[in-house]
């Protein structure tokens, strides 16, 4: 596996498995940025069962995310995680280029 400039926890990994688990084989969670949301930038999740030429694959205890090139250049560096907490359930980004969010978690600004 080559080294990405994207990575996610073991908890993030745990929630991904357990989503492909009901999807056809070599699917993936795909996490885009698209202009839009609270901060001016948000992120979506989509399932995908198939990695385009550009993609950024990133592999962790047999779980696997797909980030397209323009999307990664928002989140160089950043960490997917799953938290479940009193809030609920869901996945954050912890983005080092971010330099502001909003309490949703899937909106940020640069």
């Amino acid at each position: 596996m080559t080294q990405t400039r994207l990575s996610m926890t073991d908890q993030a990994a745990a929630r991904v498995q357990s989503i492909l688990a009901k999807e056809p084989d070599g699917s993936a969670l795909r996490i885009s940025v698209n202009g839009g949301g609270c901060s001016g930038f948000s992120y979506v999740f989509d399932v995908s069962s198939d990695a385009k030429n550009d993609d950024i694959i990133v592999e962790h205890k047999g779980a696997r995310i797909v980030v397209d090139e323009m999307s990664l250049g928002y989140m160089e560096g950043a960490v997917v995680d799953f938290v479940d907490d009193l809030m609920g359930q869901s996945f954050r980004i912890n983005n080092p280029m971010a330099t502001a969010g909003c309490g949703c978690g899937t909106s940020f600004s640069i």
